[in-house]
Formats: structure tokens, sequence, C-alpha cells
């Protein structure tokens, strides 16, 4: 009997350590997937806040939330399953499926810059068709929903492919977890972002000067980091979107000189300034900006087909 108890106690003890292993990889795992993913929730966090201008400051923040419990559904309850099925059932479909959302971030990063160099304003064009605040509340929110679920499953996705030999449970486990944190981080930035103004106000009513003074310089402060944030989210698009472009033209074997070309001369640059910590940087910089180059240039591409059978911004513009 004590035998037998000893025994249960080390199989106890065992599968405790090898849940403990487990966590540990999905810890690792969530981790690396999370700083893969990275581009993609900077654009996550610099698209959202445009969803709440033009709208009253005390609707911002359960505007926000209503976008962050749809972005928790779209992550948890549609592309989570669909992940994990694809991955018991389909592991061939992920690269290709990386590809198609690399090439859509790469079209979405070349249209915003498009439609900053033709003054295109299609978005706002469609909330004119609004009749009322709720309505357009309610755009506001559906358009920022569809967006998330789109830039929500290029995130997993990528996850996704980061996870590498852990089970189907495990994978489970740390989708859900890059899901939930990011999901958090990113709206709780961004309400952060959108309500700075109004903390920038309020410091800038009190009667201290270094209060008054660190209000002023939020009011003055919030425009402009909005708008670096909305080109910084650009820019991402365009690295992450090129760079899964590029790693799919490896993996799939298609026009793998281009790959190629941007690697080796990242390898050259890094070689031509002696390696080390200066080399490594602009290895990585020329890296980034070569994906960023054939980002571009694919999502000009499927600009200019899209813009080719697309109603023109004006025509949605109701008298």
């Amino acid at each position: 009997m004590p035998s037998g108890l000893i025994a249960l106690l080390d199989d106890v003890a065992m599968i405790a350590k090898l849940a403990s292993a487990s966590m540990d990889d999905i810890g690792l795992a969530t981790a690396k997937a999370g700083t893969k993913a990275a581009g993609v929730v900077i654009d996550d966090t610099a698209v959202t806040p445009r969803y709440v201008t033009n709208l009253s400051p005390e609707r911002e923040l359960p505007i926000i939330w209503k976008i962050a419990k749809g972005s928790f559904r779209n992550k948890l309850l549609l592309l989570l399953p669909a992940a994990v099925a694809l991955s018991a059932f389909a592991p061939v479909l992920i690269t290709p499926i990386l590809m198609l959302g690399g090439a859509y971030l790469a079209f979405e990063a070349t249209e915003k810059i498009m439609e900053k160099l033709l003054h295109d304003h299609e978005h706002q064009a469609e909330l004119l068709q609004a009749d009322t605040a709720q309505e357009l509340e309610a755009r506001q929110v559906s358009g920022a929903i569809r967006t998330d679920l789109i830039l929500s499953a290029e995130i997993m996705a990528i996850a996704l492919n980061e996870l590498g030999d852990l089970t189907l449970w495990e994978k489970a486990a740390a989708l859900a977890l890059v899901g939930i944190v990011i999901t958090i981080a990113v709206y709780g930035v961004v309400g952060l972002i959108v309500k700075l103004d109004d903390i920038g106000l309020h410091l800038s009513e009190r009667r201290d000067a270094a209060s008054k003074a660190f209000g002023a310089g939020l009011v003055h402060v919030v425009p402009k980091l909005l708008t670096a944030l909305s080109g910084i989210g650009t820019a991402a698009m365009l690295w992450v979107g090129g760079g899964i472009l590029l790693h799919g033209m490896e993996e799939l074997h298609i026009a793998e000189a281009v790959p190629h070309f941007v690697h080796d001369t990242a390898h050259h640059v890094y070689e031509a300034v002696g390696g080390g910590g200066p080399g490594a940087t602009l290895e990585w910089l020329t890296n980034a900006l070569g994906a960023a180059v054939v980002g571009g240039a694919i999502g000009w591409v499927i600009a200019m087909i899209v813009r080719r059978f697309h109603k023109h911004p004006e025509e949605l513009i109701v008298d």
C-alpha cells in the first residue's frame, strides 16, 4: 500500500512537472508570437483612434469598449477555433493564408499613402451618410470591428506560425493568451491615447503652474502624437506585410530571387560596417526597408486593381 501511494505521488509530481514545463513552453511561445506580431499590433493601435473622431468625448471610452468586446469575439470565438483546426487538419495552408494577410496589410498601407497623396477621403465620405449620432456611432464601431477582424486574423496566423511543435491544446492556450493580452494592451493604450487631450485640458485648469504647463503641453502634443502613430502604423504595415510576403516566397519557392536579394543586401551592409551592434542594426533596417519596398510594390498593384473596379469616393457623398 505505501509503495502504491508513493508511486501515485511520484506520478502526480511528474504530471505537475510536465504541466509546469508546458506552461513555460506556452509562455515562451506566446512571447515569441507576440513579438512577431508587433508590427500588426502597432498598426491596430494606430488605426483604432480614428474611429472615435467626430464623436462626443463622453462616448469615446464606451465606443472603445464596444470595439474591444468585438475584438475579443473575433479572436476567441472565430479565429482561435479556425486557427486550431487549420493547425490540426491543414497546416500546409498556413503560409498561403499568411501571404494573403501580408498582401492585405501591404494594400492597406499603400492605400493610406495614396489617399494622402491624392487627397481622397473615402472613410469620411461614407460617414457623411449617417443621419443620427447613434447611426454614426454604430457605423464607426462596425467598421472598427471589421478592421480588427482582419488585423486579428493576421496576428493569430503569425502567432500560430511561431508555435512550432507544441501540442494542439498548448497551441490553443498560447493563441488564447496572445489574443487576450494583445487585445487588452491595444485597447488599453487606445483608451489612454484618446483621453490624453481631456486629461491635459483638466490639468491645464488647475491652479499650480506645473500642472497647468503639463496639461497645456499634453493638449498641444496629442494631435501630433496621433499623426505620428498613424505614420508609424502605416510603416509597420508595409514592413510586416512585405516581410510576410518575402518569407512566404522563400517557403513556397516563388520568385525566390527577391527575398534572396533583400537578405543578401542586408548581409553585405552588415559586413560593410564591420559587423557588431551597429552592423546588426543596419542589417535589420535594410531588411525592414527591403520588406517595405516589396510590400509597397505589391500593395500598389492591388490598390490599382481595387481602384479600377471600386466606386470613386466622391460618388458616395449625398447632397
